[in-house]
């Protein structure tokens, strides 16, 4: 390492050998590889230099300043050149001299070591910039030189100047310069430095305004020093017994004694009796001098306590000298004095001044304020300190606080920075102007108090801020520049009354806005002096001026749009715009007519909300609207309230629209402000949330008692309930709405509304779990065919309520939810809400069941009451009975209990209606079988179309079952007549289509409840279980022997008809001979016989073929003819015969006539008389 610091070692021989040429920065070349020496500076340069420098500064002749450049001058200057040091001294003292009227004489000296002494005159500091001094480069740019006065007793004035006036400025200069932002600087820790910079000048700025308290040096007699310090340097204490005895008894030693005691009085009463006035100076001078004071008496005090007094003490006492010891700390008032200095300062010290004085911005400024208030209100109580004393501090430390604000704002140049950093500054300067004043009551209210308990006499308390001024001004200055700002808005180019151009009647708005802002941003506007306050009244003038053109203007364009608005909407939407501009006079005053308008257009609204009010919150929509949203009474009143505030407050923000800020002044706005403040009185919530509380104060509201309890219902009966009050879910919900809207709940309801918090989910689930309980009690109730199987379900969840009601709400307010923490053994200590859970979950398993089975229920008895009018065909029967199975089969997939008890109910059930059906197709079948002729069945046909119009929805359609008649033929074969086929075939086919008729239901298969059961168990039934055909024994009257007995009575009518046409089987089998012999020869039977053949021929001499019996047709149409043709044969036969024989009689009765005639006209006519014969 030493090879590679050598070339860079300086030489400090004084020889100033160089080899080679020197290039720009003082190195030689480089000859034969040997590196030369640096150069060494030459202090004969150093020397021209001061010469040159120190007779201006120290008003020293070139001659007088020799004595600087001795013998060591080189050295000391070889020393300062190299790396060894880095600063020279050049000291201008004042020679003293035993003669005050000899001019003074001056001797100057050049060194290493700074020393302070009150004959300095004047110290120079040279300082090196660099670590060497360059010789190949000029002085004035490698030094900087400090002049640092002397000659006063403090130096503290002379380093105030050089660091306020000359360090600061220039710190801050280059920290503006190179910009970087707040948060840069913080960074760097630029603000950090700039308070310690303020802090430094705060500290001597405070040195310097001290008020000096004098130094109190105990004059002490040279024999008792001698004898203290041979005491000391013995390691004794000193005493009197080393002073000599006749010493002790010189009247003239102890009259020196004495002497210096009566100084020592009067130099610490000097102390002691020392005072200021507090209105004079700054508050720091104040703080300091008490502290200083402080200290003053501590020495004293210090000195007092030291053996050399206590030995003149002593000394005086030996001599009975007691009037010069007994009262000498009671003449000094040390006593009193430390005292009085020591409770002041409990408000002096640690007192918080420094804050304030060093604050760099608003926001440090605010603290200060705060910290220093605090302070006073809190030590003032403590310590003695006079109220008459602390309201002059007040009123320095006000000044301290104005002149700190003037320098943070006048850094700023307010009126050139943007409007968002000057509102932004002047809001920050107007908190920090309100936390002052808010600070200064408490602080008069503490000064009152601490008066009388003092019991001072009476003083006004009453403090004059040095700041009121200022206040002042930056109130003002930010209502005009918030007018500035809101006329340059509304005359910019693209923005408000401008929008359709700048120039308007020759002038552009914009830019005389602009030139009027640029006459106040010439002055300074936060002077507050007399000159200052005319100045700026001066520029304020000019501006109106300007302004005043511009307001002519937009008066002109602000009516014309006012003119051309179409409805009051947007009338609002203009004023709110440029409301701003309203508290402009004139531009108040011009559109005047308008704001009358639409006052009176928001006074309508006004009245509109007192009567929504008026209707109450009861029987107003929003009740119905907060009781779906789950929103209590109370709390919904409330918010109702203040909604109709809400809705108040934008009425009368449309008036501020209308009227502009500080709408509440005018006669107008007077009227409707004392309106909106009664109205509001009305709207205030409080006494509503007051009520509310007494009456739950009033109430014994609270979670206990049983789970559940029995209700007696007021028709008679009972009902289960849950014994939980629906108040403390009202309170609960009701807690928490109030929380929501900032309201204060009293701490006793809030923790009862927490009990109900954790009660309130079980509570809840429980009452639902009750309710459904209820319900679905109610739905078995109203459908009593469905109680067997929900049997079970019921069973359970009574048994639930059994457990139930051992259980009290105390288990549930006691115990919170470990669930989610504890493993499934802390599953006991959680029972109880296990049990609201299980029971939740049985009646949910309850209702489902009930839900589900009394749909399949629905459906099944729908398909039943269809079997009773559906279609009377096997299909139609099968579908119904199949979906009544197959909800059978679901349930007892489901596992419903008794199932097979309800199954057996519901065939029971069915059958009934299969009767009623079969009942009915036998009715009809007889009613079918029964029908005479053909003409019969077309009436009934007839009768039955119109009857199925009007029933379109009777599914019946036993109508449809027709028999279809049977047609029996009279044949003739081999000359025998006989049927085909015979009457015994009908009778089978009706027994037959009987059958059918019946089979359709009676072939059915039984619904059935062990489908899904293990079917050993079935083998044992018979077969006729699992049809219907039993339902034919279960006819209650003689309805099955009808259709049988009305074949029998077909069959009879039948075979009549038929014997008849089998009678002339005789046509064949007779002998005419036979009967003609057997009629004989009387006329009577013959004739008899023609009657009953005429009569017989209206047998089978018809133009019809067949006979019909209804269900039963009979065709003679082939033996018709033939019967017929040998019919009359026959007749032809017997009646020729009888003529024969009737010819023979009529000629012999003739032939008897003739003789009766011809006796009678042989008798006389006498004859005839007499008696009437008789012929």
């Amino acid at each position: 390492m030493a090879g590679v610091e050598s070339p860079l070692a300086p030489i400090t021989n004084g020889i100033g050998r160089t080899n080679g040429t020197l290039n720009g920065n003082g190195n030689g070349d480089l000859h034969d590889g040997i590196s030369e020496p640096a150069i060494a500076f030459d202090p004969s340069v150093f020397r021209s230099y001061l010469l040159s420098l120190l007779p201006p500064l120290l008003a020293a002749s070139p001659e007088e300043l020799e004595s600087i450049f001795d013998e060591d001058f080189h050295d000391r200057v070889s020393r300062f050149a190299g790396e060894g040091s880095g600063v020279i001294y050049v000291v201008k003292k004042k020679e003293e001299h035993e003669s005050e009227d000899a001019p003074p004489t001056y001797s100057y000296k050049l060194t290493q070591t700074l020393t302070y002494d009150p004959s300095h005159v004047t110290t120079l500091a040279i300082i090196k910039r660099g670590p060497l001094l360059d010789p190949t480069s000029p002085l004035a740019t490698q030094l900087q030189v400090m002049n640092l006065f002397g000659s006063d007793e403090t130096p503290y004035e002379s380093l105030h100047a050089l660091i306020s006036s000359a360090m600061k400025p220039y710190f801050e200069a280059f920290a503006a310069a190179r910009g970087g932002g707040k948060d840069g600087d913080g960074k760097m820790g630029i603000p950090v430095t700039k308070k310690k910079f303020a802090e430094l000048e705060l500290s001597l700025l405070h040195l310097q305004q001290n008020v000096e308290i004098p130094e109190t040096h105990l004059v002490i007699h040279p024999l008792i020093q001698r004898i203290v310090e041979q005491a000391r340097a013995n390691g004794s204490r000193p005493s009197i017994a080393d002073i000599p005895t006749k010493q002790l008894n010189d009247s003239s030693f102890l009259n020196t004694l004495q002497s210096h005691v009566n100084q020592w009085i009067k130099s610490i009463q000097t102390v002691t009796k020392l005072t200021r006035d507090v209105s004079s100076g700054t508050a720091s001078q104040e703080i300091n001098f008490w502290l200083s004071l402080e200290r003053a008496l501590e020495g004293i005090e210090a000195q007092l306590r030291s053996e050399e007094v206590n030995m003149v003490m002593d000394c005086l006492r030996n001599a009975k000298r007691f009037h010069a010891t007994v009262s000498f700390i009671a003449d000094t008032g040390l006593r009193d004095a430390t005292d009085t200095v020591h409770k002041y300062n409990q408000l002096m010290k640690d007192f918080p001044l420094n804050e304030l004085l060093s604050a760099t911005d608003l926001d440090k400024i605010q603290e200060a304020v705060v910290l220093i208030f605090g302070h006073i209100n809190r030590k003032l109580r403590l310590s003695p300190y006079p109220i008459r004393r602390a309201l002059p501090l007040v009123e320095a430390i006000s000044k301290d606080f104005n002149d700190q604000l003037l320098r943070v704002l006048t850094s700023h140049r307010l009126l050139y920075t943007p409007y968002e950093t000057f509102e932004r500054l002047l809001s920050q300067t107007m908190a920090i102007f309100r936390t002052w004043d808010d600070h200064m009551k408490e602080f008069t209210n503490v000064a009152r108090e601490v008066t009388r308990k003092r019991q001072e006499k009476f003083i006004p308390i009453k403090v004059i801020p040095a700041h009121a001024k200022l206040q002042d001004r930056i109130r003002y200055l930010r209502d005009w520049r918030k007018q500035h700002e809101q006329l340059a808005v509304m005359t910019a180019p693209t923005k408000g009354l401008s929008g359709v151009g700048t120039e308007m009647g020759s002038m552009d708005m914009e830019a005389e806005v602009k030139e009027a802002y640029e006459v106040m941003k010439r002055i300074d506007v936060l002077d507050v002096s007399t000159e200052g306050s005319e100045i700026w009244v001066a520029a304020e003038n000019a501006y109106n001026e300007r302004v005043a053109r511009v307001e002519n203007q937009i008066i002109a364009r602000l009516r014309d749009r006012l003119g051309t608005a179409r409805n009051a909407n947007e009338m609002f939407r203009v004023f709110s715009k440029f409301n701003a501009l309203f508290v402009r006079p004139k531009i108040r005053g011009a559109i005047q007519e308008y704001q009358t308008q639409l006052i009176d257009s928001v006074k309508e609204d006004i009245k509109r909300l007192h009567d929504k009010f008026k209707t109450q919150y009861r029987f107003s929509e929003a009740y119905h609207m907060s009781q779906m949203r789950d929103l209590p009474p109370i709390s919904g009143a409330i918010t109702w309230a203040r909604q109709i505030d809400r809705q108040l407050q934008t009425y009368m923000k449309r008036v501020e629209d209308v009227l502009g800020k500080g709408w509440e002044l005018y006669a107008e706005g007077q009227k409707l402000q004392s309106e909106s403040s009664a109205f509001r009185k009305k709207l205030d919530v409080r006494p509503v949330y007051e009520a509310w509380l007494h009456d739950i104060n009033r109430r014994d509201m609270g979670v206990g008692g049983r789970l559940f309890e029995i209700v007696r219902l007021r028709g008679g009966g009972f009902q289960l309930a849950v014994n939980f009050d629906p108040q403390i879910i009202t309170l609960f919900k009701e807690v928490r709405n109030l929380l929501w809207q900032n309201f204060q709940v009293p701490h006793a309801i809030t923790n009862m509304a927490k009990d109900a918090k954790r009660v309130y989910p079980h509570a809840v689930s429980l009452m639902e779990t009750v309710r459904t309980y209820g319900q679905t009690l109610d739905l078995v109730e109203k459908n009593k065919g469905i109680e067997w199987l929900v049997a079970e379900y019921r069973n359970e969840a009574q048994r639930m309520v059994g457990r139930g009601m051992n259980i009290r709400w105390d288990y549930f307010v006691n115990q919170y939810d470990t669930a989610r923490y504890v493993s499934g053994d802390g599953a006991r200590d959680n029972r109880h809400i296990l049990f609201v859970r299980e029971f939740a979950s049985v009646v949910s398993i309850l209702q489902d069941k009930t839900n589900n089975v009394i749909d399949l229920y629905k459906d099944i008895l729908r398909s039943i009451e269809e079997l009773s009018t559906c279609p009377y065909t096997p299909e139609a029967f099968r579908e119904l009975l199949s979906k009544i199975q197959a909800a059978i089969d679901r349930l007892n997939l489901e596992g419903y209990a008794n199932l097979d008890h309800w199954v057996a109910e519901l065939d029971h059930r069915i059958e009934g209606i299969l009767l009623q059906r079969v009942t009915h197709v036998i009715q009809q079948w007889c009613s079918e079988f029964e029908r005479a002729d053909d003409n019969d069945r077309r009436e009934a046909a007839t009768i039955n179309k119109r009857r199925d119009k009007r029933a379109k929805d009777d599914k019946s359609a036993e109508g449809q079952l027709v028999l279809t008649p049977i047609v029996h033929e009279i044949r003739i074969q081999n000359q025998v007549i006989f049927l085909d086929p015979p009457i015994e075939h009908a009778r089978a086919i009706w027994i037959r289509q009987l059958h059918e008729w019946l089979g359709t239901v009676c072939r059915l298969r039984r619904i059935q409840s062990s489908r899904y059961e293990i079917g050993l168990q079935m083998q044992g039934h018979a077969a006729t279980d699992l049809t219907y055909t039993s339902l034919l024994t279960k006819f209650p009257d003689a309805t099955l022997e009808k259709p049988f007995a009305l074949i029998e009575q077909k069959v009879q009518s039948l075979r009549e008809y038929v014997a008849k046409w089998l009678q002339f089987q005789s046509l064949w089998d007779l002998e005419t001979e036979y009967v003609f012999n057997r009629l004989g020869d009387s006329l009577a039977n013959w004739q008899q016989l023609l009657t009953e053949i005429k009569k017989a021929r209206s047998t089978f001499d018809t133009s019809e073929t067949q006979k019909s019996f209804g269900v039963c047709v009979i065709d003679y149409e082939q033996v018709q003819a033939r019967v017929n043709a040998k019919y009359d044969a026959w007749q032809r036969d017997i009646l020729s015969r009888f003529g024969v024989k009737l010819g023979n009689a009529m000629k012999e009765m003739h032939a008897a006539i003739l003789k009766a005639r011809n006796d009678l006209e042989h008798q006389s006519i006498e004859g005839l008389v007499g008696p009437p014969r008789r012929f």
